[in-house]
């Protein structure tokens, strides 16, 4: 009875850690997207969002490098900012 109810919980916590990392992938899916509409990118790929910032002045791609830094540093050195994004 023991080994199925580990079984068990290994499977909910699996479950758990599987919506988690949906959840963050939506997460970044929506942001990506939100990008994409602000700036006015018709086509929603790579190479769409490299011609973009070719054409961008380099105000616009500081703000933009802010923007995916923001959102995509690594949140495992904020306590003494050691880090570089």
């Amino acid at each position: 009875m023991k080994n199925s109810a580990l079984k068990g919980a290994l499977g909910a916590l699996a479950v758990v850690g599987v919506a988690l990392i949906a959840k963050k992938a939506a997460q970044r899916k929506r942001f990506i997207k939100g990008i994409f509409d602000e700036y006015g990118i018709k086509e929603k790929s790579p190479f769409g969002l490299a011609d973009k910032i070719r054409e961008m002045n380099d105000e616009d791609y500081q703000e933009l490098k802010g923007k995916f830094k923001k959102e995509f540093s690594s949140r495992c050195c904020k306590k003494d900012n050691t880090c570089e994004a």
